[in-house]
C-alpha cells in the first residue's frame, strides 16, 4: 500500500512541476494555484486528448468543478483558449473555492461529428472517476463553454440524462452528471445556424457534419442541443452578444425558450454591442450572475 501511495504522488508530482512550465495561461490564475497539467484521459497519444486541473490553494477536501470547454469553431484552439479574455471571471472560480478543468477534443478535421462529444464525454467520465485523488467533487459538476465550446457545454448538459450511444467512445452510459450549463454564445439548432445553407467544403459546419446541413439532416439533429430538451436537464445561463457576427443571436433566444417552456430554469443575458467573444463577456455583471448561478446549484 505504501509503494502504491508512493506512486500516486510521484505521479502528481510529475504533472504539477512539468505543467508549471510549459501552461502558457497560468499567470492568469492566482497565486498559489496548484496545477495538474496535460493529462490524458484516453489509453492513447493524441495530444487532444488531454486536460488540465487547476486547484485552488486552500487545502480544502474537495472542490467543486467547473469544466472549461473551449472554442473554435470545432475546427481550432486548445484548452488554454478563451481563457485570456476570461481572465476576471477565471481567477474568481479559484478565489471562490471551485476547481477548473479544461479539456481538449478532437478537431472536426481530424475526425467528424459525433468525435468532439465522445472525447467530452471520456473527459468528464475520466475526472469522475479521478476524482478523490485531486480533491474533485464528483457529485458537483457544471459546465462552461465558448462558441463551438458552448454547442457542446450545451449537448453535453441537455443529453446528459439521455441514453445516446453515439456520444460514448465504448457505447456505454457515463456515470457523471452535471449540474449547470454556463452557456456563452454556443450554436443550439444546426437547422437554423448562420452560415448552415453554405456549400463551401471548409465551412466550420460542413466540417464538423462532413457534408451540409441538407445532406445530413439526421446528424444535423443528433448534433442539435435543442433537441434534447426535458425536464429533467440542468440550469443554464446563456450569455450572447447581441451583434455575434458568427452565431446569430436568435439560437440563444430559442434556446432559452425552449428550456423556460420545458419547466428548466434558464436566464438569457443578451450583451448590448458584443461581438461574438472578446473582454465585454468577462464584464461584473455577467460575473455576479454567473457566480450566482454556480452558489445556487454547486453549493
Amino acid at each position: 500500500m505504501k509503494k502504491i501511495t508512493f506512486i500516486i504522488c510521484l505521479i502528481l508530482f510529475s504533472f504539477t512541476s512539468f505543467s508549471q512550465s510549459t501552461n502558457r495561461v497560468m499567470d492568469i490564475f492566482p497565486q498559489g494555484t496548484i496545477l495538474y497539467g496535460n493529462i490524458p484521459y484516453t489509453n492513447d497519444s493524441l495530444k487532444k486528448h488531454l486536460l488540465d486541473i487547476y486547484l485552488p490553494p486552500t487545502g480544502k477536501s474537495s472542490y467543486p468543478v467547473v469544466i472549461w470547454i473551449h472554442g473554435g469553431a470545432w475546427m481550432s484552439n486548445d484548452k488554454y483558449a478563451d481563457m485570456s479574455y476570461m481572465k476576471q471571471t477565471l481567477k474568481g472560480f479559484i478565489d471562490s473555492g471551485y476547481a477548473v478543468a479544461s479539456i481538449d477534443y478532437r478537431w472536426s478535421t481530424m475526425a467528424i461529428f459525433p468525435a468532439q462529444i465522445q472525447d467530452c464525454n471520456q473527459a468528464i467520465e475520466f475526472l469522475y472517476g479521478i476524482a478523490p485523488q485531486y480533491k474533485l467533487n464528483r457529485e458537483k459538476f457544471a459546465l462552461i463553454g465558448f462558441s463551438a465550446g458552448g454547442h457542446l457545454a450545451n449537448l453535453l448538459g441537455l443529453s446528459n440524462n439521455n441514453t445516446v450511444k453515439d456520444f460514448y467512445a465504448d457505447g456505454k452510459k457515463p456515470h457523471f452528471k452535471i449540474r449547470l450549463v454556463l452557456d456563452f454564445y454556443g450554436p443550439a439548432n444546426f437547422f437554423t445556424l448562420k452560415g448552415n445553407d453554405s456549400k463551401d467544403p471548409k465551412n466550420p459546419i460542413n466540417l464538423l457534419l462532413g457534408g451540409t446541413v441538407a445532406d445530413k439532416p439526421e446528424l444535423a439533429k443528433e448534433a442539435s442541443p435543442i433537441a434534447y430538451i426535458d425536464k429533467g436537464d440542468p440550469p443554464f445561463l446563456i450569455v450572447q452578444g447581441e451583434k455575434d457576427e458568427s452565431v446569430n443571436p436568435d439560437q440563444a433566444k430559442a434556446l432559452n425558450t425552449r428550456l423556460t417552456a420545458a419547466g428548466i430554469k434558464s436566464e438569457l443575458i443578451i450583451v448590448p454591442g458584443a461581438p461574438h467573444y472578446g473582454v465585454m463577456f468577462d464584464a461584473e455583471n455577467i460575473r455576479k450572475r454567473v457566480f450566482f448561478f454556480l452558489k445556487k446549484y454547486l453549493k
